[in-house]
């Protein structure tokens, strides 16, 4: 799905209406619509609720204007204030005033802070405030007139026991291309975008002020998202999830679905290991086996019995050692195999660090890369390229700086940009960990994703993500690799939700997180046969 500025919103309505032949006026309708279809769906006794509907002067505003009028043919009696002078209203927003009107509904209009302070008193009595005043077309932070509106309602109504918010496309005081607060803003309880979610629904702190979100479509023809290259921005979703992951034919067989080979684990850090090999057979990858030190084979091998293991020579310290690479003992091992994850357990020893920066180079096969896999690259960020070759890059924030030679302040404050630059720069794909996970392709489009929770800050989830993004690699190498990416991440967010859901936040590990895969998998499908049975009964 993709994620929209204001101005890109702004195209794909006006093409809407040009290249389409749909009229400005009917989106407007569709949109009014939409709100009056989520009313509907959120409050089973419309009909008890006491409405305000908040107009602004613009094409909020006259949105607000359809649900008003909606309401009054449906025979309700919403009350209906306009904060601005009619004569500014114009085109579709001018056109719906007239409408409402005509059917006796017409807006008390209130246009400055007198009226606004002899009329505010009327509203102790409304139990849900509609509010269209600015929508996507806020720039800068509110001024003059609305800003003391905005403090009037925050004060008086928005927490007010009893009253619930549903807000038009944004609550007012939010900018639409920032997930950043630029000053006093409403939150709704519930808030209808169209077309496509905005930056704001998206990245928080913005997105916390949105409530429960959904998306109407008003008519616009969804080619013209999908064929515009300038929508780089995408929301992942369970939908698109589903549609990646195959069902599998009655006569499939293990060697279907790839071989991951993990290099992996040191004496001292087992658990990464075994926690990235188990995570790429629960995503369903055929065959899945750890090459690790000698020394660390027997703990990693008795941590579960459905993955193979290979010993390779090691340093003093009990990690792996050059020679695993100059004996000819991974070519080998690689040989065959689907994906190769580097990195969980292997520690940052420069004579490892110098195998795993030789082996990213040798090998053509496709590679995940995490954490010493990254570390690795510190401070030589160059010499790792894909250039046709599929390279995934895991890193949390901190991994992020070291690679790109920023603080993880830095990193923290431009996460979309930094991820583009490494993604385009070195011809990878990189996955920016963290609250709103993104996936950055070597083209520079992104993927955000919406699972995942606190309870995920703990030692090992990184390793169950590793094993993760390889075992799906392994199994769909011809969909879009940044596709197979986020759906993967989208997964193990959704897990991590599911685990959370029952051990709670602080109690959950990462072994929480690898149990509840299947139950991921298993919401995934019962949501699309829902779907399904849904538009085969209508």
């Amino acid at each position: 799905m993709k994620i929209l500025t204001a101005s890109q919103m702004q195209r794909i309505d006006r093409l809407t209406t040009e290249s389409c032949g749909i009229p400005s006026l009917l989106l407007m309708e569709n949109a009014g619509l939409g709100v009056v279809e989520l009313l509907d769906k959120h409050f089973t006794s419309l009909q008890k609720e006491r409405i305000t509907v908040l107009c602004g002067p613009g094409n909020n505003g006259g949105d607000g204007l359809v649900v008003a009028r909606q309401l009054g043919v449906r025979g309700l009696r919403p009350r209906t204030l306009l904060l601005a002078d009619p004569r500014r209203l114009k085109g579709d927003a001018a056109h719906n005033y007239r409408m409402l009107s005509g059917i006796g509904g017409e807006p008390r209009a209130v246009s400055d802070f007198d009226r606004w302070t002899s009329l505010k008193t009327e509203l102790g009595s409304t139990s849900l405030f509609i509010d269209a005043i600015f929508g996507t077309g806020l720039t800068r932070a509110l001024e003059g007139f609305y800003l003391e509106v905005v403090r009037d309602l925050e004060a008086n109504y928005l927490e007010k026991s009893g009253v619930r918010w549903v807000a038009v496309d944004l609550p007012t005081g939010i900018s639409s291309d920032s997930g950043e607060l630029t000053g006093p803003c409403l939150r709704a309880d519930f808030t209808v975008t169209f077309t496509a979610p905005k930056v704001a629904h998206v990245f928080p702190p913005a997105c916390e002020r949105m409530g429960e979100w959904e998306v109407k479509h008003i008519g616009t023809p969804p080619r013209l998202l999908d064929e515009d290259p300038e929508l780089l921005l995408n929301l992942t979703t369970g939908d698109h999830v589903e549609s990646l992951l195959s069902h599998r034919a009655p006569g499939a067989h293990k060697g279907n679905f790839g071989h991951v080979l993990l290099l992996a684990g040191s004496r001292g850090k087992t658990g990464a290991a075994a926690l990235a090999a188990q995570a790429a057979l629960r995503v369903g990858a055929g065959l899945a086996t750890v090459a690790t030190p000698s020394s660390a084979l027997p703990v990693i091998a008795s941590l579960a019995p459905e993955f193979m293991t290979e010993a390779l020579t090691e340093t003093n310290e009990g990690t792996v050692s050059r020679e695993a690479l100059d004996y000819g003992r991974l070519d080998k091992l690689v040989e065959g195999k689907a994906v190769l994850a580097v990195g969980p357990g292997l520690t940052t020893v420069e004579e490892t660090s110098e195998l795993i920066r030789r082996v990213v180079a040798r090998y053509e096969c496709p590679m995940v890369l995490d954490a010493d896999g990254l570390n690795a690259f510190a401070g030589c960020i160059d010499t790792l390229t894909g250039k046709g070759r599929t390279r995934v890059l895991t890193p949390h924030p901190g991994e992020m700086a070291r690679l790109m030679g920023l603080s993880s302040s830095e990193v923290q404050a431009a996460r979309i940009d930094s991820a583009r630059e490494l993604a385009g720069r070195n011809q990878l794909h990189v996955v920016l960990k963290g609250y709103r996970t993104l996936t950055a392709d070597p083209a520079g489009e992104v993927w955000v994703n919406p699972t995942g929770n606190p309870g995920m800050a703990t030692g090992g989830t990184g390793d169950v993500l590793t094993g993760m993004v390889a075992g799906l690699l392994a199994q769909y190498p011809d969909p879009p690799v940044a596709q197979v990416v986020a759906a993967a991440v989208y997964l193990h967010g959704l897990a991590g939700d599911l685990a959370v859901e029952r051990v709670g936040q602080e109690a959950c590990v990462a072994s929480d997180i690898l149990d509840t895969i299947p139950e991921a998998f298993r919401n995934l499908r019962r949501k699309s046969e829902g779907r399904a049975d849904g538009a085969a009964s209508a």
